[in-house]
C-alpha cells in the first residue's frame, strides 16, 4: 500500500513540473502574439500615413506590367507546352504504377488470407467474396490485354502471309518468263545466221 501511494506521489510531481512548463511556454507564446501584434499595427499606421501619390505610382506600374512583350509570351507558351507534354507522360506512367501496384496487393492480400486462414479458422466469406470478385476484375483486364495482344500479332501474321503469297507470285511469273526470253533471243539468233549465209550466196 505504502509502494503505490509513493508512486501516486510521483506521478502528482512529474504532472505538476509538467503543467509548470505547459504554463511558461504558453506564456511565451503569448508574449510572441503580442509583439507581432504590435508590428502589424504599427506596419498598418506606416502604410495609412504614406501619401496618395506613391498609390497612384504602383497603379501605373502595375498596368505597364500588364503588357508583356511578345518574346515573353512566346517563351510561357512553350514552357506550358512542354509542362503538359510533361503532364501526361507522368500521367501514364502513374497509370502503368498503379496497375503494377493493384496486381501486387491482389497477390499480398491473397498470400495474407492464406496464412490467416492457416492460422485459425475464422469466417472469411465475406473477405473471400471481395477477394475473388477483386481478382475477377483484374483477371478481365488482363485477358482484354491478351485478346489485344492476339489481334495485333494476327494482323502481322496476315501480312506476313500476304508478303509471302506476293513473293511466290513474282517467282513463279519470273520462272516462267525466263524460257520464253530465252527461245526469243535464240530464235533472233538463227534468223541473223540465215540472213548471213544468204548474203554471202548472193
Amino acid at each position: 500500500m505504502a509502494c503505490t501511494f509513493e508512486k501516486v506521489l510521483a506521478d502528482t510531481r512529474t504532472l505538476l513540473e509538467r503543467l509548470k512548463e505547459h504554463d511558461t511556454a504558453a506564456e511565451g507564446l503569448i508574449e510572441q502574439s503580442e509583439a507581432l501584434n504590435q508590428r502589424v499595427q504599427g506596419m498598418r499606421e506606416v502604410g495609412n500615413a504614406l501619401p496618395d501619390k506613391h498609390t497612384d505610382d504602383s497603379s501605373e506600374i502595375q498596368e505597364l506590367t500588364k503588357y508583356k512583350p511578345h518574346v515573353l509570351l512566346t517563351q510561357e507558351n512553350t514552357q506550358i507546352k512542354e509542362l503538359q507534354r510533361e503532364n501526361k507522360e507522368l500521367w501514364v506512367s502513374l497509370e502503368e504504377h498503379q496497375y503494377a501496384l493493384e496486381l501486387i496487393m491482389c497477390r499480398y492480400r491473397k498470400h495474407v488470407l492464406q496464412l490467416m486462414m492457416a492460422k485459425k479458422e475464422l469466417d472469411t466469406k465475406p473477405v473471400l467474396s471481395l477477394h475473388e470478385d477483386h481478382a475477377k476484375e483484374v483477371q478481365s483486364q488482363v485477358e482484354r490485354i491478351c485478346e489485344m495482344g492476339q489481334v495485333m500479332r494476327r494482323a502481322v501474321q496476315v501480312d506476313d502471309k500476304h508478303y509471302c503469297c506476293v513473293r511466290e507470285r513474282l517467282a513463279q511469273l519470273e520462272s516462267r518468263s525466263k524460257p520464253q526470253l530465252s527461245w526469243n533471243t535464240g530464235g533472233t539468233v538463227t534468223n541473223n545466221r540465215d540472213l548471213q549465209c544468204a548474203e554471202a550466196t548472193l
